[in-house]
């Protein structure tokens, strides 16, 4: 029944890609694809943003790799375009590999990223501590890395899981809009959106850095990681430059593209303060294993897959 239920969400979601894409980075109508192409899904979030800048600086050109960006505005969109051959892989997470996995499509995990996932209460919300969401309704996106993170931070509050009424708004430029306009008590969200509802007047609670968790990853399918190597490090290589300028470049060089490009709210140009990226590298053994525990406890797949079986470690320059 997962298998058929991922094949159908492929199916009845392939309408809602075309919205999800940036028209400039598709190709047109009936243009057969070039064979040294390739195709990277993004979210709206921090995550993306290093291969936004190695597009707009030319570093995937001078490492001599061609790479076209697909902007997607919710988990399931990216992995319905993923799993019906759409993409190559996409800035994603360890829960939506785990069930990739489960649904009988093979994926890779080919390094971590450096998202972050907050927990923010409305501006209207009186609560200034998580335990003070009790019976408060908060905004995720269900059985995704944003739920993950939300349960983790229950639980680090001593919180039993359903604690706090959750609400699943998949979209995440729909729940940081609610959130702002005061229907919800409070949301997980991933950064920038979660600095933009802060700059916007709600209040930041805690989150996945605070926690020291990290479940988001950058995947592959098992195809393009077993035969495309070179242009997997030579892609690799391109977003090790893009950090490297990210690291030493001022603030105003990048801001304005970085909003442009990853259609971020106009907001976060005040907003925006992205994380200490890092070089390429894999995620920790740590983060997959407690997610995969996760995983377990709520029932949401049926055996659990270990580090080696989801990390692939020779696309890394």
């Amino acid at each position: 029944m997962r298998k058929l239920g991922l094949f159908l969400w492929a199916i009845l979601l392939l309408p809602l890609l075309a919205a999800g894409c940036d028209p400039s980075d598709k190709a047109p109508s009936g243009e057969k694809r070039p064979a040294k192409e390739l195709i990277v899904g993004l979210m709206p979030d921090t995550d993306s943003v290093p291969f936004i800048i190695a597009r707009e600086k030319g570093f995937f050109e001078a490492e001599g790799v061609k790479v076209r960006l697909m902007p997607f505005k919710s988990a399931m969109e990216r992995d319905a375009a993923l799993q019906s051959g759409h993409l190559d892989g996409a800035v994603s997470d360890l829960l939506a590999v785990a069930f990739a996995k489960a649904g009988s499509f093979d994926v890779a995990i080919t390094s971590g990223t450096d998202g972050s996932y907050r927990l923010v209460a409305g501006k209207e919300e009186p609560a200034e501590r998580v335990q003070d969401l009790a019976g408060r309704e908060v905004a995720i996106s269900r059985n995704t890395i944003i739920d993950y993170v939300t349960d983790q931070i229950l639980s680090w509050a001593q919180m039993a899981p359903d604690s706090v009424k959750k609400v699943a708004i998949p979209q995440i430029p729909a729940r940081l809009e609610m959130l702002q306009k005061g229907k919800l008590a409070a949301a997980t969200l991933p950064e920038p959106m979660a600095s933009v509802a802060v700059h916007n007047g709600c209040r930041f609670l805690t989150g996945s850095d605070e926690l020291g968790i990290n479940p988001g990853v950058m995947v592959f399918t098992r195809t393009t990681a077993t035969e495309r190597k070179d242009e997997l490090k030579a892609l690799y290589r391109a977003y090790n430059r893009a950090v490297a300028y990210l690291k030493q470049a001022k603030r105003e060089e990048y801001i304005g593209l970085v909003v442009e490009k990853a259609g971020f709210p106009e907001a976060a140009r005040e907003a925006l303060k992205l994380p200490a990226y890092h070089m390429a590298a894999l995620p920790s053994e740590k983060d997959v294993v407690e997610t995969m525990a996760w995983l377990k406890e709520k029932k949401l797949v049926s055996q659990s897959y270990a580090y080696q079986d989801l990390v692939f470690g020779d696309c890394l320059p």
